[in-house]
């Protein structure tokens, strides 16, 4: 990019999981500018975002998804990321009512009407049950922890000393979840990459969904989630001890457009 160049940006978010959306069908944006990346996810300094989703063309669906944590680097899936980026892409008219899209884990397809988003995630096949924790890869690495008092627990501080302890350098997001009224489970989310709680993480809500059915005999088909941001939906079905046809629907809602000084 010429030093002087105007970056044209939109920013959506997901039940309030925002992101920094460009189109780079062009590819003109330098992805190895990291320490740029994390400036414009700064909330004091720049637009501010837990990440930045590149929209790129792609050869065998109707585009790309190149996902970079809020520290500037690029990550795995990021199912709300996945949710807005196929609303950026309707915005733009590359799609109306239906989408296919690659992103680093893999093909997947969504269905959005009227601001709400569906999205089809990976098919889990292996998941981990221990006494106090499970895990699972749902296009993300996700511990899920139930705990007392979710309101007033410590996300940050439990959630990093997991993140590090139990996980290493490469590390694990952690959820950690409890009971609400009328069936609707509530999840708060430390991610790694933005080394913070975020206020919705989807493939957080759906390793919690997966998690919570793994051990039941009659697992229901989906379950309602609650997070600091707002609802979301997980449906799928459950197949021996295995999970296909996983599905994340919530809305995905455009913030505001602008341009960044390069």
């Amino acid at each position: 990019m010429i030093a002087t160049e105007k970056l044209k940006f939109h920013k959506y978010q997901g039940t309030g999981n925002d992101f920094i959306m460009i189109d780079n069908r062009n590819l003109l944006f330098t992805k190895e500018n990291r320490q740029m990346i994390a400036s414009m996810c700064d909330r004091r300094f720049g637009i501010g975002a837990d990440g930045l989703i590149l929209l790129e063309n792609d050869d065998l669906s109707d585009f790309r998804m190149v996902y970079f944590n809020a520290d500037g680097n690029e990550s795995s899936m990021c199912g709300n990321g996945g949710r807005c980026i196929v609303a950026f892409a309707q915005e733009l008219g590359i799609i109306e009512g239906h989408a296919t899209f690659n992103a680093i884990d893999g093909r997947h397809e969504a269905l959005i009407s009227r601001g709400t988003v569906s999205l089809k995630m990976i098919d889990v096949i292996d998941v981990k049950k221990t006494e106090h924790y499970t895990f699972l890869d749902t296009g993300s690495p996700h511990h899920v922890q139930w705990v007392e008092n979710l309101k007033d627990f410590d996300v940050v501080t439990q959630g990093k000393k997991i993140r590090y302890g139990l996980y290493g350098e490469n590390g694990s997001n952690i959820n950690f979840v409890a009971n609400s009224e009328d069936g609707v489970f509530e999840v708060r989310t430390y991610e790694r990459g933005v080394e913070n709680e975020t206020l919705s993480c989807g493939t957080g809500v759906t390793a919690v969904a997966i998690a919570i059915n793994h051990d039941n005999p009659q697992p229901a088909d989906s379950v309602k989630i609650l997070t600091k941001g707002g609802h979301l939906e997980v449906s799928f079905k459950k197949k021996e001890k295995s999970f296909v046809d996983i599905w994340l629907k919530g809305p995905a809602t455009k913030v505001f457009e602008g341009q960044w000084q390069v």
